[in-house]
């Protein structure tokens, strides 16, 4: 009698990728470090042998807000034009490069980093400020009754930087019902005439908008660490460094000081 032979068994594949899939994870991979690899490389040589020309700028952040005037500057032109062609558009540059070289305005230096939620947060509450201030300066042009007592409001910020006063000013000028007259950026005093000043209440309205914006805005972008003062104006620090609710007594003593000193 022949013996029983066992059954003959398959082998036993791992459980895992097929050779194709395989070789399209290990294909995406090379390409992956390939790309960064080519990436970093190229920063790095652009970072050792590309120098930025001294009238963009003295630093990368400064030069990007440089290129975007120039930008905006191009975009303008062609919208006086009103019309969009290679020749407008290489005229625009042209232009605002010449402006920029041959009419500079005094630099402002650019320190800090955007945090987006609290710029976003900045944002909401600039669309939400427009709409009910329009319906309010819209019902006081309508309704019967005494126009608005308008006055001149003195209000002083804490905002270091200029770059980041100046875009403050301009949330006050885009709010209905408030428009910056003047600005001391010595004392960072500005100086900002209310539509409605009737009553107590409209005036601490005003307040706490100015004391929001200014709030919002340091959080916003700027950072006391990667601070450094700017030669061309002059910052109290005894002033920056008081929490809003002392603020009141560092103006008074520091009023008080200079009349002794004029005596």
């Amino acid at each position: 009698m022949s013996e029983a032979r066992p059954p003959r068994r398959e082998p036993v594949r791992p459980v895992g990728k097929g050779p194709v899939k395989s070789g399209i994870v290990n294909a995406w991979r090379l390409t992956v470090i390939t790309f960064a690899w080519t990436t970093v490389s190229a920063w790095v040589w652009v970072h050792e042998r590309v120098r930025i020309p001294s009238w963009l700028g003295s630093d990368g952040r400064e030069a990007a807000v440089r290129l975007w005037t120039i930008a905006w500057l191009a975009f303008v032109w062609v919208l006086l034009w009103g019309t969009v062609s290679w020749a407008n558009v290489i005229a625009g540059v042209v232009l605002a490069v010449a402006i920029l070289v041959l009419l500079p305005l005094p630099r402002v230096p650019v320190e800090g980093r955007i945090r987006p939620l609290s710029l976003l947060v900045l944002i909401s509450r600039l669309v939400f400020d427009f709409f009910v201030s329009s319906a309010q300066v819209a019902w006081v042009a309508v309704r019967p009754g005494r126009p608005p007592l308008g006055a001149v409001m003195r209000v002083r910020v804490a905002i270091k930087s200029d770059m980041v006063l100046t875009l403050a000013v301009d949330y006050l000028n885009l709010v209905p019902g408030t428009m910056v007259l003047e600005i001391d950026h010595r004392r960072r005093m500005l100086y900002v005439h209310v539509f409605d000043v009737r009553s107590d209440k409209k005036v601490r309205q005003f307040y706490r908008q100015v004391a929001f914006v200014e709030r919002m805005f340091i959080k916003a972008f700027e950072r006391d660490s990667e601070w450094h003062p700017s030669p061309y104006h002059g910052i109290h620090d005894d002033y920056h460094q008081v929490p809003p609710a002392g603020r009141t007594g560092a103006v008074s003593g520091e009023r008080s000081a200079r009349s002794r000193g004029e005596r």
